[in-house]
């Protein structure tokens, strides 16, 4: 999906700056005395949010796309992303609701995930995580989730092409009144 994203934007510039990023070491995370150290989660963007690419960066706003693929995937308002993002969660789901992704974006919230956003919105960078949850599994989020069946097999291009458009307008609308 950031392969056509890049492509998209390379077809035509949006009126604004994109930087995609990918970070690594997502889910390092380990367990301190069966607690959850949760520091030890995301250490590729822990390293950016001390060390950006650019110094003194800033950024209005960030997407993390997260699990974004899969057959049947819906996706929440994250609470991290809606205890410091909210206005970018309107934004997205909004855009989704008009664009009828729905079914995809549901109007409901779910749990907290400590995930990459987590360390850019303690830059300052409000940030959201389009993460595909299921409050039915144990986990909350897809059956297949850290299985062997978490590989191609479950990836629906309905679902990209859904996420990916809403990603889209997004960009492609801001700065202009509606």
């Amino acid at each position: 999906m950031l392969l056509e994203i890049a492509r998209q934007l390379s077809a035509q510039a949006p009126s604004i700056g994109i930087d995609l990023i990918c970070f690594d070491a997502e889910d390092w995370g380990k367990k301190d005395g069966g607690e959850e150290s949760e520091d030890t989660y995301a250490l590729g963007t822990q390293f950016w949010a001390k060390t950006p690419h650019i110094p003194g960066y800033i950024a209005d706003y960030g997407i993390l796309l997260d699990m974004v693929g899969a057959k049947g995937a819906q996706f929440r308002m994250e609470g991290f992303s809606k205890q410091y993002a909210q206005f970018v969660i309107d934004k997205v789901w909004k855009t989704a609701a008009r664009l009828g992704y729905s079914d995809y974006f549901l109007y409901q919230e779910s749990g907290f995930v400590t995930d990459d956003h987590v360390y850019v919105n303690r830059i300052n960078i409000p940030s959201i995580d389009i993460i595909h949850s299921n409050p039915s599994t144990r986990h909350g989020f897809g059956s297949h989730w850290h299985t062997h069946r978490d590989n191609m097999d479950i990836i629906d291009r309905n679902t990209l092409k859904a996420v990916g458009q809403t990603l889209l307008e997004v960009i492609f609308s801001e700065g202009k009144t509606v």
